[in-house]
C-alpha cells in the first residue's frame, strides 16, 4: 500500500463542504438521556473477541498499535487523514473503490487500527458493506447481533458491538449476514438518527465505514448523505480511470479527501 494520500483538487473540496441537512433535522427529536450511550467500554461490556497471530498474518491485518513492517505506511495514512477530516470538521469516513478486490476492505481494517493506536483517538469500525459483509470474517468471529438487526429490529447498537482482543481503542460493527434491499436500508431516516448518535457520543471517536464497490451497487450513494467525507482506495494496473471518474461523479456531493494507491509494486522503503 502506498499511503501518501493523492491530492484532490482543493477549490472542489471547498465547494463540496455542508452540514448533512438529514442529520441535524434527525437530531431535532433525537433523545439525550444521560448515562446510557451507544458504546464504549466504560459503559458496556461488549464481546472480546480474539484474533489469532495466523489469521492475523493471513489476512494482512496489523498488529496492536499499527506494529509491523506495513505499519508505518498506515500511520503516515492515519495522519493524512485525521488532518484532512479536522480540516472539514468531520469524524465520519467511507472507505470506497469503484468495484471488487482494490483492497478497500483492508484498507478500512488497518485504517481503523492506525487510528485507535493513537492515543488521542478511539476509532469504531462499520461493516456496511451489507450485500457481502466480511470484516468479521477477517477478523474471525461470527457476530451474534449485527448492524442489520440494529437497523431492521432496532436492536441497541451496543448490543452487536465487538472489541478486538489487544486492540484497546478499537471498536467494530459488524455486518452478520447478507441484506436484500440494503441500499433501503441504510438511506432510510432511522440511519440519521444512528448516525447522529454514533458520530456525537465521544468527542475523539472516528467512525470508519466500509462500504460495497461504487459501480456495482447504489449503497454507495444512498448513504453519502449521511457520512462527511470519503477516502478512494485504488489498485494498481487494476482500477481503470474511467470507472474511478464515473464513481467520482456518482458521488459528487460527497468531499472526497484523497485516494489511496493499493497493490503497488513499487517497495515503501523503511528509515530504521
Amino acid at each position: 500500500m502506498d499511503a501518501i494520500i493523492r491530492n484532490i483538487d482543493p477549490a472542489r473540496l471547498e465547494r463540496e463542504r455542508r452540514v448533512d441537512h438529514d442529520i441535524s433535522h434527525a437530531s431535532a427529536d433525537l433523545p439525550v438521556i444521560e448515562g446510557v450511550g451507544l458504546t464504549d467500554t466504560i459503559v458496556f461490556q461488549h464481546p472480546v473477541v480474539e484474533l489469532t497471530e495466523d489469521r492475523r498474518e493471513r489476512e494482512r491485518i496489523l498488529q496492536p498499535g499499527a506494529m509491523g513492517a506495513v505499519g508505518g505506511a498506515y500511520k503516515m495514512l492515519r495522519t493524512q487523514v485525521l488532518r484532512r477530516l479536522a480540516s472539514i470538521n468531520a469524524n465520519s469516513l467511507a472507505v470506497l473503490s469503484s468495484s471488487n478486490g482494490e483492497g478497500k476492505t483492508l484498507t478500512a481494517i488497518n485504517l481503523a487500527i492506525a487510528i485507535a493506536a493513537d492515543l488521542g483517538q478511539t476509532a469504531l469500525l462499520v461493516d456496511l458493506d451489507l450485500r457481502n459483509p466480511s470484516i468479521h470474517r477477517r477478523l474471525g468471529f461470527e457476530p451474534e447481533v449485527g448492524i442489520e438487526d440494529c437497523l431492521q429490529r432496532r436492536r441497541p447498537v451496543y448490543q452487536a458491538m465487538v472489541k478486538v482482543a489487544g486492540y484497546e481503542r478499537l471498536t467494530v460493527l459488524p455486518g452478520r449476514g447478507r441484506v436484500e434491499q440494503s441500499s433501503e436500508l441504510i438511506s432510510a431516516p432511522f440511519m440519521g438518527e444512528l448516525m447522529l448518535e454514533l458520530r456525537t457520543r465521544y468527542f475523539n471517536r472516528v467512525l470508519i465505514f466500509d462500504l460495497p464497490p461504487v459501480l456495482l451497487a447504489d449503497d454507495a450513494l444512498a448513504f453519502s448523505k449521511y457520512v462527511q467525507a470519503g477516502l478512494f482506495v485504488v489498485a494498481e494496473r487494476k482500477t481503470a480511470r474511467q470507472d474511478l471518474t464515473r464513481s467520482l461523479l456518482l458521488l459528487d456531493k460527497l468531499p472526497i479527501i484523497g485516494t489511496v494507491l493499493n497493490q503497488s509494486q513499487e517497495g515503501v522503503g523503511a528509515y530504521y
